[in-house]
């Protein structure tokens, strides 16, 4: 339980600090991303399955998917112990939640959508650290 809660502090730090796509502030200032949001379940020898539930700032937000790109992408490149990653939004906080959950957890689509340049350097800018 200890080193689970661990991971989940080490997760959360690391998509903390995220930025919105549309504003200046962080995922954790818009509080689209909580500690409380964050999952990490022991599922095989040092292996962890992480669960991620973001909020968006309204239930029509047409940046959710691509908030839950930015959290894929820089969990892939930077969780620094084996993983599987479900991203989901909170239960009831998006119009189409349903729909925007497939595709985040969708390997094929997530990879088509970082091919895409534009979409592509929007992630990056959201996901880099500020120096």
């Amino acid at each position: 339980r200890a080193m689970e809660h661990d991971r989940a502090i080490e997760v959360y730090d690391i998509i903390r600090t995220i930025r919105d796509p549309e504003k200046p502030n962080t995922l954790e200032e818009l509080e689209v991303v909580t500690e409380n949001g964050v999952e990490v379940q022991e599922i095989g020898e040092e292996e962890y399955l992480v669960i991620i539930r973001f909020t968006p700032t309204v239930p029509h937000c047409s940046l959710a998917t691509l908030i839950g790109l930015c959290l894929r992408i820089k969990l892939q490149r930077c969780l620094p112990f084996r993983h599987k990653l479900e991203i989901y939004i909170s239960e009831g906080t998006h119009s189409t939640e349903e729909d925007i959950n497939k595709q985040i957890n969708d390997k094929e689509r997530v990879a088509a959508a970082m091919e895409n340049p534009n979409l592509r350097e929007i992630v990056e800018q959201c996901v880099t650290e500020p120096d």
